[in-house]
């Protein structure tokens, strides 16, 4: 029997533990609210007053690849390696056995070199220089652009006045391979060039925070930790063929040193979606040095040039006789080599002749400027400049790269007597490759201008793909029309001088070149022996499936667009090998070039 002496105590230590365990869980509590509830509160109340730190948590620049996922633009993670040249010497260790070991400078220096790939001499070197500028010096640059196995080793070297800070390093697996169009990278990670700027938004990561409180000896405090985590950048998918895009361009190396250009290019479009399968050029810039290329090649020549187009833009013109004009490709015009129009302007051909009645596809295969000038009569102005504007000469292209170029082209009614005549076959006016290409496609595909494509996606880093919006195909002429056109271009390919050099045995091409002066920038003038030039055709002729443009800036063993036919027929043939394109198995109608 408990009596009651005895139930006194127990009532009180009972009462006693329980208030202890009343006043320890609301210790608990409030150490559960402010290190895991409120921490992200309490932590920014520490590093206000100086009690915490932070570390910036570097996010990674996405990547840009191909068509078929090839990367041509990726950021690997490098350090940035300083040591403490006044405290730099002796490095004392602790064996397993508790024992110390102490390694002297000189061996040390000579362990960190092993590791960055300097001598022992030079690592020495720094320190010296370091302390000989400025005694009490605690900073020095050991190495730049480290790896992560090198940034380990040097850490387990226990050299506490070795430190290193994570940096993201743009690279470029494929060298020059596209780099007129990737752009490139400045220092800071600020987009300079080319896609790199276009796509900044997509590319661009967010950096995270890591916020903590340190103890009084700098470890960090279990459970303060705060953590914003970084988002990687996106991966920008382009439209063109890697492998292609390499061809391409050692094609044009080779065709602009043989002519001794100035600068070539060649772009390659799927006339079907209007993607852009090869847009080389030379001289052009390896992102991974441009410090090697010269200004003028570090950004892409065929979105920033414009040019006077030449006799490419007969085709053009034809198109727009025969649409909107009731013309065919048999109509016909008496022409001479030279022709004095009644308003005073004069048209020349490139070769003499006497009069001769031309049908408008011999004008085209002849490639007679007097031809295309007395057809383009039987066309008024408002209505030729019409169908030039539904085109699109004048107004780039949908792919919005940075600084892209627009064509210039005077409303008719500023189209003075030369100037009516000379926009017919290409001169007095200007237009961009993206331009003239997408003009083309209409021309081969039914009549319907396909806008261009360079991007064909952004992956963010989430997962969301992003597609850009592009505009609507547009109907410039007919499908008769665009059918007649295609005709005619085949027969220019297969009549005109040039015919041998561009053939591609099995298959129907369509070809036009053009050969414009080059008007000078300071006196407005054309310069004697200076041309542009350009051919630019599609294959196969009776199923249209790619085109090709290739130009050549101020070519001077062959002043004339046949400079250019070797590198089209080579380009041509690649891209229906690439793309398993079947041979024709028709044959094609040969047109008249006399009525």
């Amino acid at each position: 029997m408990t009596t009651r002496s005895t139930r006194g105590p127990r009532r009180r230590t009972a009462i006693v533990t329980v208030v202890i365990l009343a006043i320890l869980a609301v210790f608990v509590i409030r150490l559960t609210d402010i290190q895991v509830v409120s921490a992200r509160e309490h932590i920014a109340d520490a590093m206000s007053f100086g009690l915490g730190d932070s570390k910036k948590l570097v996010s990674k620049r996405g990547t840009i690849v191909d068509a078929d996922g090839t990367v041509l633009a990726t950021s690997v993670l490098q350090y940035n390696c300083q040591l403490d040249p006044k405290n730099a010497g002796k490095v004392k260790t602790r064996n397993a056995d508790g024992t110390s070991t102490v390694t002297q400078w000189p061996d040390i220096a000579a362990k960190i070199g092993a590791i960055t790939g300097q001598t022992t001499a030079e690592v020495e070197k720094i320190v010296s220089d370091a302390l000989a500028t400025n005694p009490d010096s605690h900073f020095a640059y050991l190495k730049k652009g480290l790896t992560t196995d090198q940034y380990r080793k040097l850490m387990e070297l226990g050299a506490g006045y070795i430190s290193c800070f994570s940096a993201s390093l743009r690279t470029y697996p494929n060298g020059a391979v596209a780099g007129n169009l990737l752009g490139f990278m400045g220092d800071g990670g600020k987009a300079l060039a080319g896609l790199e700027m276009s796509q900044n938004q997509c590319l661009s990561g967010t950096d995270g925070l890591l916020t903590f409180e340190k103890g009084k000896d700098g470890v960090i405090i279990p459970g303060s930790e705060s953590e914003a985590p970084a988002v990687d950048g996106g991966t920008v998918k382009l439209t063109i063929d890697s492998d292609l895009q390499w061809y391409m361009g050692q094609l044009i190396q080779e065709q602009v040193q043989d002519t001794k250009s100035v600068r070539g290019t060649i772009t390659v479009v799927d006339i079907k979606t209007g993607k852009i399968k090869a847009a080389a050029e030379y001289p052009t810039v390896d992102p991974n040095n441009v410090s090697a290329s010269a200004a003028e090649d570090r950004r892409s020549h065929i979105f920033t040039d414009t040019f006077e187009p030449g006799s490419t833009f007969k085709g053009l013109t034809a198109s727009a006789l025969i649409d909107g004009a009731s013309q065919t490709p048999l109509s016909t015009a008496q022409v001479t080599d030279v022709m004095h129009f009644p308003n005073g302007a004069v048209v020349k051909d490139a070769t003499g002749h006497g009069l001769v009645n031309y049908t408008l596809a011999g004008v085209l295969i002849n490639s007679s400027n007097a031809g295309i000038s007395k057809f383009s009569e039987r066309m008024s102005l408002d209505l030729r400049y019409a169908y030039l504007k539904k085109f699109g000469i004048g107004d780039g292209s949908a792919i919005g790269f940075p600084g892209e170029a627009k064509g210039l082209i005077h409303p008719a009614k500023e189209w003075d007597n030369q100037m009516r005549y000379d926009t017919s076959y290409g001169q007095g006016l200007t237009t961009t490759v993206p331009e003239l290409m997408s003009a083309y496609t209409a021309i081969a595909d039914g009549g319907m201008k396909m806008p261009l494509q360079l991007v064909e996606s952004c992956t963010r880093g989430d997962g969301t793909v992003v597609t850009p919006k592009l505009p609507a195909p547009t109907r410039v002429i007919s499908e008769q029309t665009s059918a007649d056109m295609r005709e005619i271009l085949e027969n220019v390919a297969m009549q005109a001088s040039y015919s041998k050099i561009v053939q591609i045995p099995g298959y129907r091409i369509a070809t036009k070149t053009g050969t414009a002066q080059q008007v000078d920038p300071v006196t407005h003038r054309y310069r004697a022996g200076l041309y542009f030039t350009t051919m630019i055709g599609f294959a196969p002729a009776d199923d249209p499936q790619y085109l090709v443009a290739v130009t050549l800036d101020s070519p001077s063993t062959v002043r004339s667009s046949t400079a250019n036919a070797p590198a089209f027929q080579k380009a041509m043939t690649q891209v229906l090998k690439t793309y398993r394109v079947m041979p024709s198995t028709t044959a094609p109608t040969e047109l008249p070039q006399f009525g």
